[in-house]
């Protein structure tokens, strides 16, 4: 028998060709679940036409562009992903909405599926709960989750806010995002990579990939490698990524005296990214809350784990569900400069633990985080919810 296709209306400002993990994560999933049935809404962005030319699904670009002038600013952007919603939803038969964020997103979605008695599908990320605190907008928020049919939360932590702000739990459905497990592998060739940083060959790296923000913990390594360096360890760092911080942490690196071995790779070639996880010894990102900002889940850490290396990661918002402590690397207070030190001493002197926690990782990234798990999940969720009422919006 044919498995029946899956007709779903898409609604996301973040899908590829930009940049980041949660554009990854739709695109990933989507395309595994259908095909042309599938229409996505998202945002018109340089190269996104020619990069939807040989797309699996049918994507549709819209301008979200805010206008000052606006009150809200982001008011241009509902009535444009409404009206295109709308319209798909008119013309096409469709299964169920799925929004990629609460806000606008999910809101738009909200409306197109009680107009059309459609299940509603929200993804939630968790950083948006904690830091959206204006009183209208933490309203909407706050209104569209609870009349969501289902709401996605990719980790406990992120379920644990959900149910705060009065998510009914039977409504929550628990699926973290995945990794590309062909693209992110071990045993890839570092030879070149190491040599255009110039590597000592018995160098021990330590790497981070992610926006250069302070949540991140990225002055807490820098600050780490000091200490490292000044007890005779022979190791350097390298940071894959653009951010604010920038300035921040090569000021931070000079004062701490470890310039010459503190890497600024910026954005790296898409196929020299899984080459660079391979490359170093530990992957490290002690995350940290500040003024509510948190890590939700932290993809990064499947993508070094599905490349066989042990990670550091903060104990703060939802890493939990990406670094098993103890089992695939360790997590730690990443407000605790001991706490970072220690955590990466035992990583580079530990040799016998960092090798298991690699395996093991790999192993889970291989066993629960492909993407195909991830769709599989995803549609489950769909044929069991299907006939969900929206009667209570």
């Amino acid at each position: 028998m044919t498995e029946r296709q899956h007709r779903y209306l898409v609604i996301t400002e973040l899908f590829l060709p930009t940049k980041g993990g949660t554009a990854v994560w739709f695109d990933e999933v989507y395309r595994r679940i259908g095909g042309r049935e599938i229409h996505i809404v998202t945002a018109d962005v340089p190269g996104g036409r020619d990069y939807d030319a040989t797309h699996f699904n049918t994507v549709h670009r819209v301008s979200l562009k805010r206008h000052w002038w606006l009150k809200p600013e982001s008011l241009a952007m509902y009535l444009k992903l409404f009206l295109t919603a709308f319209k798909i939803a008119l013309m096409h038969k469709i299964d169920a909405v799925h929004a990629g964020r609460v806000l606008p997103e999910g809101l738009v979605g909200l409306i197109v599926a009680k107009l059309f008695r459609k299940p509603m599908v929200i993804y939630a990320h968790g950083e948006e709960i904690t830091t959206w605190r204006q009183s209208g907008k933490f309203k909407a928020m706050v209104f569209t989750y609870r009349h969501a049919d289902i709401v996605i939360a990719n980790s406990d932590f992120t379920r644990d806010e959900l149910l705060k702000l009065g998510v009914k739990p039977e409504h929550i459905r628990l699926i973290s995002p995945g990794v590309d497990i062909e693209r992110f592998q071990p045993g890839l060739p570092t030879a070149d990579l190491k040599a255009s940083i110039q590597l000592g060959a018995d160098t021990k790296l330590l790497l981070s990939v992610g926006r250069l923000s302070r949540r991140k913990g990225f002055d807490m390594v820098i600050r780490s490698l000091a200490a490292l360096r000044k007890a005779g360890h022979d190791v350097e760092y390298a940071l894959i990524g653009i951010g604010e911080d920038q300035e921040y942490l090569k000021v931070m690196a000079a004062e701490h005296e470890v310039s010459d071995y503190v890497h600024f790779l910026g954005h790296v070639a898409v196929e020299d990214l899984p080459r660079w996880y391979n490359a170093c010894d530990v992957f490290v990102m002690p995350n940290r809350e500040i003024n509510g900002d948190t890590e939700g889940f932290g993809m990064v850490f499947l993508e070094a784990a599905a490349c066989g290396k042990p990670a550091i990661a903060g104990n703060a918002g939802g890493t939990g569900a990406a670094v098993v402590d103890g089992e695939t690397g360790l997590r730690v207070d990443g407000d605790d400069i001991n706490a970072v030190t220690q955590s990466m001493l035992r990583m580079l002197e530990d040799e016998l633990f960092s090798k298991r926690a690699g395996e093991f990782g790999n192993l889970r990234a291989l066993n629960e985080f492909s993407w195909q798990c991830v769709a599989q999940k995803t549609k489950s969720i769909e044929m069991r919810n299907e006939s969900a009422s929206l009667d209570n919006v």
